[in-house]
């Protein structure tokens, strides 16, 4: 069973992706660090994004977050341009991955799960809601950036009521213990369905 999280950044999608990680019988596939992981190790990646965005997005072998961040989070068309590249890539690790896991409970945490489609992996999905503004304002003092760059990335992002009118279950973030508990009751209903099966 894959199990999709995802909900606009800073609404706590991780933490409650570490919370089913506590439970019987889950696996974790966290999509933007192995987007992250691939983008360093593939050379087939590494050729295609230097074409597209030039050498400066990598220094010392390694992927120059900042500089390509700056270049895709203020233009929708490059940000596509590099969805585009990174992510068949991911979806075929993705699908490899589902093979070895098969008999698990998949957490499968994606952002942009809908964005990019990657919710026709999913047998359930759950969005994690939590009011913008707190967003904001987890996600400043987290990287340390400022309210339009954390903006900037909002807009790019679907809205959160069309995120959750398309899934399963919604999470909402305010205690938590509240969260604790959301998880544990979901994840028992899954659990159930599962053994249905």
């Amino acid at each position: 069973m894959v199990v999709g999280i995802t909900g606009g950044i800073g609404s706590g999608k991780s933490t409650v992706t570490s919370f089913f990680k506590e439970l019987d019988n889950v696996v974790l596939y966290i999509a933007d660090e192995e987007a992250k992981q691939l983008m360093n190790s593939s050379s087939k990646l590494r050729e295609a994004i230097i074409k597209e965005f030039g050498n400066e997005t990598y220094r010392d072998d390694l992927l120059n977050r900042n500089y390509l961040s700056k270049q895709v989070f203020n233009n929708r068309e490059k940000l596509d341009k590099l969805n585009s590249i990174v992510h068949p890539e991911v979806h075929r690790h993705f699908a490899t991955f589902l093979k070895e896991h098969h008999r698990s409970i998949i957490i499968y945490e994606n952002a942009i799960l809908f964005e990019i489609g990657s919710d026709r992996f999913c047998d359930t999905i759950i969005t994690v809601y939590a009011p913008e503004m707190e967003r904001i304002q987890r996600v400043m003092k987290r990287d340390n950036t400022t309210e339009k760059e954390v903006l900037d990335r909002i807009k790019n992002q679907w809205k959160d009521q069309k995120k959750m009118m398309l899934s399963n279950y919604v999470i909402t973030n305010n205690f938590i213990d509240s969260l604790h508990l959301q998880v544990k009751q979901i994840h028992n209903i899954l659990t159930k369905k599962r053994n249905y099966i």
